[in-house]
């Protein structure tokens, strides 16, 4: 099968390929052309993910195209921006008709979810690797970034942490457990919900923002290094799903919110004020910690004591990460 023929296939007569708002011009061109709403700016992002180092060798089709492209438009969420559209850059092995048929399904689903056009991308042969650029709009001046915080600011995440680590054991088949614990962690594994609506809703409001991907406490550095301050984390307050825990115990839950990959839950600070209006359309949403004056990430136990966590997150060029 040709290179022509996989794209018109598998990818052109996606519904995630059809028409869509700010769309020009689609898939069959030299480019895509999107059009912006005056007075807004557009947001753009890149995710590669390689078959060893971001994902299992033989992982499931249809999931692991939800996974890559949720991982990008989470970009989209850290930034406030509305999703716009994306592109595809997949290089196969082999062109294996049930594989890209399953794989262009879980592409549709989650690019519906998430409100992305697929505009146009490349197919190449080789190890197995997908590239993303996802693209989004943004009023111009109120894009969240990593630079806005500020000392007296609540330091808030959008959700439970640590499920997508937690769930690594079962992706490898180091574990097992019965479908009630797995099925939930594996769900926020290979689906994660990029919190677009959660960013948007954000805009104006949070200092700063960023998604979890590397980590709560890497993260945590990017966003402390970019703003100039301390990001002080209270560990009893975090928030551990219930499978998480039973599967792994509370300790081993605890560090995979620390320090596991792939949440793609918001973290971002929040002066006091705004609190009470984001909890109540986000009920989800929790208070962690606090912005301080200072440089790099404080951690605290219950006691308040200063502690040092045993790892900080993900470190690209390693194995793969949850």
């Amino acid at each position: 099968m040709g290179e022509f023929e996989l794209i018109r296939r598998f990818f052109a007569a996606a519904g995630c390929a059809q028409a869509a708002p700010g769309v020009v011009q689609g898939i069959g061109d030299d480019c895509a052309l999107l059009a912006l709403p005056a007075g807004e700016q557009l947001a753009v992002s890149t995710d590669t993910l390689l078959a060893g180092v971001h994902f299992p060798e033989g992982a499931d089709a249809f999931l692991l195209a939800q996974r890559g492209l949720a991982a990008a438009a989470s970009d989209l969420a850290a930034m406030g921006a509305t999703p716009l559209g994306f592109t595809l850059a997949l290089t196969l092995p082999q062109a294996e008709p049930a594989w890209l048929q399953a794989f262009a399904r879980g592409l549709d689903v989650m690019a519906r979810a998430c409100g992305l056009a697929l505009v146009g991308g490349d197919t190449t042969r080789g190890p197995l690797s997908m590239t993303f650029s996802v693209f989004g709009r943004v009023p111009a001046g109120q894009a969240l970034t990593r630079s806005g915080a500020r000392a007296g600011e609540l330091l808030c995440v959008g959700g439970v942490l640590g499920d997508a680590a937690a769930a690594l054991p079962l992706v490898l088949g180091q574990l097992s457990a019965a479908p009630a614990l797995a099925e939930p962690l594996l769900a926020r594994y290979w689906t994660p919900q990029p919190q677009l609506a959660l960013g948007q809703a954000l805009r104006g409001k949070a200092g700063a923002a960023l998604d979890i991907s590397d980590g709560l406490l890497a993260d945590c550095g990017h966003l402390a290094s970019a703003s100039g301050v301390a990001v002080h984390i209270e560990l009893a307050r975090l928030p551990l799903s219930a499978p998480g825990r039973a599967l792994l115990g509370d300790q081993r839950a605890l560090e995979c919110a620390l320090s596991g990959g792939d949440d793609y839950r918001l973290v971002f600070s929040l002066p006091p004020g705004e609190l009470a209006t984001v909890q109540a359309a986000w009920p989800e949403v929790r208070v962690i910690g606090r912005i301080l004056p200072g440089a790099g990430v404080q951690l605290t136990d219950a006691a308040g004591q200063l502690i040092n966590p045993p790892h900080n997150g993900y470190q690209h060029f390693g194995s793969i990460h949850g």
